[in-house]
């Protein structure tokens, strides 16, 4: 069982939003991203193997990663990390995951992320799952950035 509240509104179903991860990991993550290009991705793996499940670090290793299946592979770890995370956070399978709150931003980056990679390697219908999903997950369109 979980502690975390979920919120149930007038317009829809419930919103689940992710807690807050560690502070001292981000301040790393930041630190890790403001390095030489040559060393970035090998600096935010150390963070993320440090913290396995600090979502915006998976995240971060798929945008440092060449687009098609290494990317793919670190957004789809993040994705499954992120599964687990929301299920642990009261999140059963359907409800709201918006962009507009910056806890969620790391999972939503690895789903979006998974989207377009499983595009570049020609898994076309997991691309429009993912797709969807995003948008399932956020229909403010406030993730449409995500998949340009």
């Amino acid at each position: 069982m979980t502690n975390q509240p979920v919120n149930l509104s007038s317009s829809g179903p419930p919103e689940t939003i992710l807690p807050e991860f560690d502070k001292r990991a981000t301040e790393l993550l930041v630190l890790a991203l403001s390095a030489d290009d040559a060393a970035k991705r090998e600096k935010v793996s150390s963070v993320v193997a440090a913290h396995p499940t600090f979502l915006a670090g998976w995240a971060s290793i798929g945008d440092l990663s060449s687009p098609g299946i290494d990317a793919y592979m670190a957004y789809r770890v993040g994705y499954h990390r992120g599964l687990d995370t929301l299920r642990a956070n009261s999140w059963r399978g359907s409800g709201y995951v918006r962009w507009s709150r910056d806890s969620n931003r790391g999972f939503l980056r690895c789903l979006a992320g998974l989207a377009k990679n499983a595009r570049v390697i020609g898994e076309l219908s997991e691309a429009v799952r993912c797709e969807q999903f995003l948008i399932q997950l956020d229909p403010s369109g406030d993730t449409n950035h995500l998949l340009k």
